[in-house]
């Protein structure tokens, strides 16, 4: 069977040539990067190196990088740990967006279980928040604003560097979920003047089960977990070299490749868009229609014209040999709608009927043209 994968916001193979750099600290370079022995400082200045390097690929110092475990991680650490110590000073208010990740949703969640309050600001039609929004939004008592950079569903990119100038003249602390973005548009810290940052490696051909979380200096944080004095303080545990050499590695070669690998998939997402538009009249297109990533097309099927069942069109795809998602994988797996897709105003049904296609290094212009036909016949047979 001939298969195709396109879901690589979900996660991406693992580029062999990261495979090659991580494999001598499985073996050879074994020892604990907090022993003060030969071996254990071995183990650090590989550590530090890497830090180094994925410092540099986004624009900050190498102090202001902490390992995590994940994106996941990182968006707990960032919004539980900056708001439990913000609060210590008055400030117990969160603002953020009803599009954002479930690792950001849930963390507020939590955070108005121990007395917070949270704004979930709508947004518009893309997927978009404006600064005026949270200009409005702010209080005396906002500690701290949290607007991914781009959508992992929808792919829009949201205007943070504006967003982080209104909320700071308010004395707000600002982070940006920013894991999609990575490797696929130029980042920088410094630019975007976000005080946090959260990253994966997942999601640009490294390791699962390390990202990074970006502290700018300066910014007060409580860690989520205790026991150690790794990570300066702010995230104990066992450092993970092998991982943090394969999340930089990975790193270096999605920044040194983006410009021409950016272009390619943009090609191929137009491409794939273009042909849908023309074969489907209820096909609507999910997202800006500029501002978003290049590697991500979100297409539902309007309810109104046509009645698809969502779990079976994907079930259906990928029992041609087609591998697309509904949504966020954290949520694809459950019969709800995208929570990102009915606050852009989709009705249920139509949200249900959706479809992302997401890009990567494999996929090439034959994939689309196998997708534009399987999926002409699936919809055919599911509308019989």
């Amino acid at each position: 069977m001939h298969r195709v994968y396109l879901d690589h916001t979900a996660t991406t193979p693992l580029d062999p040539r990261v495979l090659e750099a991580m494999l001598p600290y499985f073996t050879e370079t074994f020892g604990n990067a907090s022993s003060v022995h030969w071996y254990g400082q071995q183990a650090k200045g590989v550590l530090e190196r890497s830090r180094e390097a994925l410092a540099r690929a986004i624009g900050v110092q190498a102090g202001e990088v902490i390992f995590t475990s994940g994106g996941t991680e990182s968006d707990n650490q960032a919004i539980v740990g900056v708001a439990r110590a913000m609060k210590k000073g008055g400030r117990n208010h969160v603002i953020t967006s009803q599009a954002e990740h479930h690792a950001v949703l849930g963390p507020c969640e939590e955070l108005e279980k121990e007395g917070f309050e949270v704004t979930y600001l709508p947004v518009d039609s893309f997927g978009m928040i404006a600064a005026a929004q949270i200009s409005e939004a702010l209080r005396l008592t906002t500690g701290l604003v949290s607007i991914m950079h781009a959508n992992n569903e929808v792919g829009t990119i949201c205007p943070i560097k504006e967003i982080a100038r209104v909320a700071h003249e308010h004395g707000a602390i600002v982070h940006t979920d920013a894991v999609q973005s990575l490797g696929k548009i130029p980042l920088d810290v410094e630019n975007l003047g976000v005080d946090l940052m959260s990253l994966s490696a997942h999601k640009i051909y490294g390791p699962k089960g390390i990202g990074a979380l970006v502290v700018r200096k300066g910014v007060g944080m409580e860690p989520l977990l205790h026991g150690g004095g790794q990570e300066r303080g702010k995230r104990p545990g066992t450092e993970n070299v092998p991982l943090a050499v394969g999340f930089a590695r990975a790193v270096e070669i999605a920044v040194g490749e983006m410009k021409d690998e950016s272009a390619r998939l943009q090609g191929l997402r137009d491409l794939l868009e273009e042909g849908i538009r023309t074969e489907f009249s209820a096909a609507l297109i999910n997202g800006h229609p500029t501002d978003r990533l290049p590697h991500i097309l979100n297409v539902s099927f309007d309810s109104s014209r046509m009645q698809l069942e969502g779990e079976m069109l994907v079930m259906n795809m990928d029992l041609q040999g087609i591998a697309v998602t509904s949504g966020s994988a954290c949520t694809s797996g459950s019969m709800q709608p995208s929570h990102v897709l009915l606050a852009m105003g989709r009705d249920e049904k139509t949200a249900k009927a959706t479809l992302r296609f997401s890009f990567g290094k494999t996929n090439t212009t034959d994939d689309v043209g196998y997708v534009l036909e399987t999926l002409k016949t699936v919809l055919h047979r599911m509308v019989q």
